[in-house]
């Protein structure tokens, strides 16, 4: 068929592949569901690499199944025709006055150019996208972005350019800071991005046209009209993985892609994942507290990476925002606490609960000091002791006495540990762990790993440096900015954050710290790592506790600077701690 091209379903006035021109002549293409009237409405807006016209159940139908199978409200009041990954359903909003506008990334599915994540070109063509949308027939000049992850991810970006028409922002599980929050933990690389770009946006790169999936939308190919073969494509798309492997400290390549929340001056809800360690909870929470906006506002939930965008809680929050911003209706948006959070218990139970600020001011910052010689964590500080472990093993884990009381641990974590190695560096690997009476670890079901741990943190000790006007004692902030290596044998003081966590502890339950060489492994019973995966998978991947996010790039640990022993030190000297926030 010839595009652009409009119709009406479903009560909708839908124009496919509208073209958006950008400032250096590149047409993307937009699909626009609009009311089948003549009025100026609201725009939602979102700009992303996973082809507009693929389904979601096409494209990822393992969480299709299970998002509309355990939470059946997902898919309730929509015949579901137009729903795509990590996206609004237009059948939810239009019928309200809105107008649903999807872009296709520079380069993907059906948008021509250069095909390269979160640029600064991305960014500009973004802003130009929103712009655009602004000023059509159909708007009424008030833009909200929306979406989960990329969509998320690229809105703090543009955020900090306020564009004109930019009105309120949505960021569902998105990171913000794309070094810090998923490519590089602690300084340490991890293997997702690559392995994200090769299996879910190349398979969607513009010009795969005939050779890759056609579209229930239209019957057309998702990623065409055009053709090409493998090596035109492959001369028209980074090479992300490499990208990132070649940039191990931020340097002039990080910095146009780490945006400043300072700058964002647009209404925002930033909504993160508990359990979304590796990608989607400290760039919510950290954008959250950072962002210049004097209307901000920040919720934390559970379960799966998808689930809640698309629950009635979710369209709920979503619409009473908008709402407020876009339509200037009585939504009630005027008394949402700053922060709801659903606070987390044992057996994926929450409790939804508002709060004044992040992190809360009631916060009794506890240290719990890392004891070697007893391999616990106690309120005192113990004598002095030191426990060498395997720079690539799986550690040793500290125990703390089983709580008396029910308690609840909201907020960030940080641990202050010294160490020694027997080369020039070494990777730590941090969780923070739950146990019940009889010893057999408590994990909860995260936004992309069914056996999430209560924390992870990771630092690369030769990135230990610290950004002064950033860190605080329960927040340390590195600037990653420079290498200072190891002398093998000598002390050194390490702070690594945590992410965010929050658990009601029931009483006679225990915190554990692990503290690794290499990722952690969901154990069966014990409090000691042992390599027995989980069974659970999806895609082919078997998951094994910390989902995708694996730190596995041989070219990025090598043996002869990371291999070695290295021994933990505790005590007067050596005060090694966890910090934990708990909330009387």
């Amino acid at each position: 068929m010839t595009y652009p091209r409009t119709e009406t379903r479903l009560g909708m006035r839908i124009t496919w592949d509208a073209p958006i021109e950008a400032d250096d002549g590149v047409v993307l293409r937009s699909d626009v569901y609009a009311p089948d009237d003549d009025d100026r409405h609201p725009v939602i807006l979102s700009y992303g690499p996973y082809a507009k016209w693929h389904h979601f159940a096409d494209g990822s139908p393992h969480q299709w199944d299970r998002m509309r199978t355990e939470h059946p409200d997902t898919v309730a009041g929509s015949t579901n025709s137009f729903q795509a990954w990590e996206l609004v359903d237009p059948e939810k909003w239009v019928p309200d006055g809105y107008v649903c506008v999807r872009v296709d990334s520079r380069g993907a599915g059906r948008s021509p150019g250069y095909l390269d994540p979160w640029s600064p070109r991305e960014t500009q063509d973004l802003y130009q996208c929103i712009e655009w949308a602004g000023t059509q027939e159909w708007s009424n000049g008030k833009v909200g972005v929306n979406g989960i992850s990329y969509y998320a991810m690229n809105q703090w970006q543009v955020g900090e350019l306020n564009p004109p028409h930019l009105a309120a922002m949505c960021l569902w599980e998105g990171a913000a800071d794309l070094y810090r929050d998923m490519a590089y933990h602690g300084g340490i690389l991890c293997s997702f991005a690559d392995l994200w770009y090769q299996g879910r946006v190349l398979d969607r790169q513009h010009g795969l046209g005939s050779r890759g999936p056609s579209s229930r939308f239209t019957g057309d190919p998702i990623a065409g009209p055009e053709t090409e073969i493998d090596e035109v494509l492959a001369s028209r798309a980074t090479d992300l993985g490499q990208d990132h492997l070649e940039h191990p400290l931020i340097d002039d390549y990080w910095k146009p892609r780490i945006p400043d929340p300072s700058k964002i001056q647009v209404p925002l809800l930033s909504a993160g994942n508990w359990g979304g360690a590796g990608l989607h909870l400290r760039g919510n929470v950290d954008g959250f507290v950072r962002a210049g906006s004097e209307q901000k506002w920040l919720e934390i939930h559970g379960l799966e990476h998808w689930t809640h965008f698309y629950t009635a809680y979710g369209v709920d929050l979503q619409k009473r925002f908008f709402g407020h911003f876009l339509r200037g209706e009585e939504t009630g948006w005027a008394e949402q606490p700053p922060v709801l959070l659903n606070i987390r218990h044992p057996g994926d139970r929450f409790e939804t609960r508002g709060e004044s600020e992040w992190p809360l001011a009631r916060t009794e910052w506890t240290p719990f000091y890392l004891d070697a010689d007893g391999l616990t964590l106690t309120e005192k500080s113990p004598a002095a002791a030191a426990l060498e472990y395997e720079a690539f093993g799986d550690g040793v884990t500290f125990l703390a006495p089983p709580f008396e009381e029910e308690t609840e641990i909201t907020g960030p974590v940080a641990c202050k540990i010294f160490i020694s190695s027997e080369t020039e560096d070494a990777d730590l690997f941090l969780v923070v762990r739950l146990f019940t009476s009889d010893m057999a670890e408590v994990t909860f079901k995260g936004a992309n790993e069914p056996h999430t741990p209560v924390g992870h943190g990771w630092l690369r000790a030769s990135h230990r440096k610290l950004d002064p006007d950033l860190s605080e004692p329960y927040r340390p902030f590195h600037t990653h900015d420079e290498r200072q290596p190891l002398a093998p044998g000598e002390v050194y003081e390490l702070d690594v954050e945590i992410w965010p966590t929050s658990v009601v502890i029931p009483a006679g339950y225990r915190i554990g710290l692990s503290v690794r060489g290499r990722d952690y492994v969901f154990p069966s019973s014990t409090p000691q790592p042992v390599a027995r995966p989980s069974t659970a998978a999806t895609s082919g991947v078997t998951f094994t506790g910390v989902g995708p996010f694996r730190h596995n790039v041989s070219a990025d640990r090598d043996p002869s600077v990371f291999g070695g022993r290295v021994t933990i030190h505790t005590g007067d000297e050596h005060p090694s701690h966890l910090l934990l926030p708990i909330i009387p």
